[in-house]
């Protein structure tokens, strides 16, 4: 049995020390990274039309991290009878992508930087946002390495094309992402209410390839059978949207839409998804946490990574 940090002398209790993402090690050298999982942070949010203050999300995320970080060997979940996260996974921190204020390109083109700096290393990228236009850097990192299949869970369906010259705002990434010739498709899952794309918007989803479904319609569904509509031998790349989430459990984000999911009903799906398809990629978005003095919704955005990334490697196991 694997003894846990208790035993080596030091307590190391959450609000002790420096807040990387769960107490990893800190990694500020891209170009020698060693990891299997490699915390990008991207504190970007000029590409909101609401609210802004995502751009706190990745240091709120982070520090909300350190609650699930200290004292074990792994996190063992009883219902599944496994120890996720053991010390054989290597997560790494590589700190933010450096944002230039008022300068979308270059604090995007320093995002992509970041992204493929983890993908040379063979590492699991993962980005901590911002607002949901960090997630186009992000898929222009793939270009070059395999098709990919996107898995967005989100209240909204960001598939506007161009608005009074805005190409690369928060509404914008699966659009741009659509148009990438190596994205094979997109599941887009939690879309409702008033929603910032017009009709027109999803008729050209659906013709770019997206299967759409709600909150209602996923529930009616089911998890299992909604991860089962992905492409079987699909690569997917998983964009979460805190604003997926209801937001009284999440209120934290710059444009709340009520109707969300609960906790349980996401870490199904990731956990469906990421026992039947290679996970290559994850973004987590639209944290804002000047909205939320509780810091639940940065709590639930830590707890959600955690799961996913332990979901992601015991798969990885076989």
């Amino acid at each position: 049995m694997t003894k846990n940090s208790y035993d080596t002398g030091r307590l190391n209790l959450p609000f002790v020390g420096i807040a990387t993402f769960a107490k990893r090690p800190y990694a500020p050298d891209w170009s020698t990274l060693e990891a299997d999982v490699a915390v990008l942070g991207a504190p970007f949010d000029a590409g909101t039309q609401y609210r802004s203050g995502a751009r706190f999300g990745p240091r709120s995320v982070r520090e909300a991290s350190t609650l699930f970080s200290f004292g074990h060997a792994g996190a063992y979940d009883h219902e599944d009878d496994t120890t996720y996260l053991t010390g054989d996974v290597r997560i790494v921190d590589m700190g933010d992508a450096d944002i230039v204020h008022t300068d979308t390109h270059q604090s995007h083109a320093n995002i992509e930087t970041g992204v493929r700096a983890a993908l040379a290393a063979g590492a699991l990228p993962v980005v901590i946002g911002g607002d949901h236009s960090v997630n186009i850097p992000c898929i222009n990192a793939f270009e070059g390495q395999g098709d990919i299949h996107i898995l967005q869970i989100d209240a909204h369906l960001d598939f506007v094309d161009i608005r009074h010259g805005v190409r690369n705002g928060h509404g914008n990434p699966m659009r741009r992402a659509a148009e990438k010739p190596y994205v094979t498709g997109l599941t887009q899952v939690g879309i409702r209410n008033v929603s910032s794309t017009t009709q027109e918007g999803y008729e050209a989803a659906r013709e770019m390839g997206s299967d759409i479904l709600s909150v209602r319609q996923m529930r009616k569904l089911g998890a299992e059978a909604t991860a089962k509509r992905i492409p079987p031998e699909a690569r997917v790349y998983i964009t979460l949207d805190i604003d997926a989430f209801c937001p009284s459990i999440a209120p934290g984000t710059g444009t709340p839409s009520h109707g969300g999911f609960l906790y349980y009903e996401v870490l199904e799906l990731l956990q469906h998804v990421a026992q039947s398809h290679e996970i290559v990629g994850i973004d987590l978005v639209e944290v804002a946490p000047d909205y939320d003095h509780s810091n639940r919704t940065s709590i639930l955005a830590a707890q959600v990574l955690l799961n996913l990334l332990g979901f992601v490697f015991e798969a990885r196991k076989g």
